[in-house]
């Protein structure tokens, strides 16, 4: 366990971080873009990372609960929760004028705003910030990008796992040293910009015989076939630029999004992703780049660019639109 020293002074702190920040946990009925929030909740901090306040909800998704195995959450459980347009107005409270705070934020930001967007409105975020990617920058070292790694490191106990409301907890109680120790050094905060949604998959209120979550317990999960990338190849990712659609992206090793919602990202972006590393890829997506998996050595020997995880999903925000 590393401790820092959080009694930063007002002089130190730098000016240019936020007010206020909303650390915001969602459990959910699976990962991909027509599923559903089942719980949510909310730990608002001050600007020195102190809790304010919490809140929890169940939400009904109107539709089955997809891993129970994982939240717990069971259709009966959520049979009389309120609908998501029913909390909306205070899950938008608790989020307005602060930071989104999340482990893997582009998955929960993304969740939050299709839920949104289905209820015609839209989450009052401007900014919301990964504690991966502030992990990274901190360059901490932990064995993985997992939350329990994280929590881990700071001393915090995990009373229940994929619980929104202890994952918030201990989110928040990780993300307070964390912020100190970025103020201390006078680290940018990795912020960036929540765009609103406007388009999102939905499909009928009602329960999903044989469908196949991307969760699953203890399973392989087969490559899915995916159609041909609409773009060309433009050839190799160069650092300090952004992707270009028709990229070749290979992904290798545990990543802390599912890899199935990742490559679905990667395909919405206008990427192509490769199940294969070649002479052609443009980008190898890894947390363990000194693995001895054949992506890596491959990668290796081809000189091919290599990103993690919390790289690759900031690289996906803005990905440049395919020559003419």
């Amino acid at each position: 366990m590393t401790v820092f020293d959080d009694r930063t002074t007002a002089a130190t702190w730098p000016a240019a971080y936020p007010q206020g920040y909303a650390v915001v946990d969602v459990e959910t009925t699976g990962l991909a873009r027509d599923d559903r929030i089942v719980s949510a909740a909310v730990y608002r901090l001050d600007a020195r990372g102190n809790v304010e306040d919490h809140w929890y909800t169940l939400v009904n998704p109107e539709r089955d609960p997809g891993p129970v195995w994982i939240h717990g959450l069971t259709s009966d459980v959520l049979e009389g929760a309120p609908l998501f347009p029913e909390i909306a107005a205070e899950f938008a409270a608790r989020l307005d004028g602060r930071v989104l705070v999340a482990h893997n934020a582009m998955f929960d930001w993304q969740m939050i705003a299709r839920e949104y967007a289905r209820a015609e409105s839209a989450a009052p975020v401007r900014q919301r910030l990964c504690t991966i990617a502030l992990a990274k920058e901190l360059s901490l070292p932990l064995p993985n990008h997992k939350l329990e790694s994280l929590a881990a490191h700071f001393g915090v106990v995990q009373q229940r796992a994929h619980n929104a409301l202890d994952d918030a907890r201990v989110l928040a109680e990780a993300f307070r040293p964390s912020l100190h120790a970025a103020a201390e050094r006078n680290v940018r905060l990795p912020l960036l910009e929540c765009r609103p949604l406007t388009e999102w998959a939905s499909t009928p209120a009602q329960p999903r015989v044989d469908h196949q979550s991307s969760y699953r317990a203890n399973s392989w999960r087969p490559s899915r076939k995916r159609p041909a990338c609409p773009y060309p190849n433009p050839g190799r990712y160069e650092s300090d630029k952004p992707l270009k659609q028709g990229m070749r992206i290979a992904f290798s090793g545990d990543t802390s999004v599912d890899r199935e919602l990742l490559e679905d990202r990667t395909v919405e972006a206008g990427l192509h992703v490769a199940t294969s590393v070649s002479r052609l890829t443009s980008l190898l997506v890894t947390n363990d780049p000194d693995s001895a998996t054949s992506k890596t050595v491959k990668a290796k020997s081809f000189g091919t660019p290599v990103v993690d995880e919390a790289a690759y999903t900031q690289l996906l925000r803005d990905v440049t639109p395919a020559d003419g």
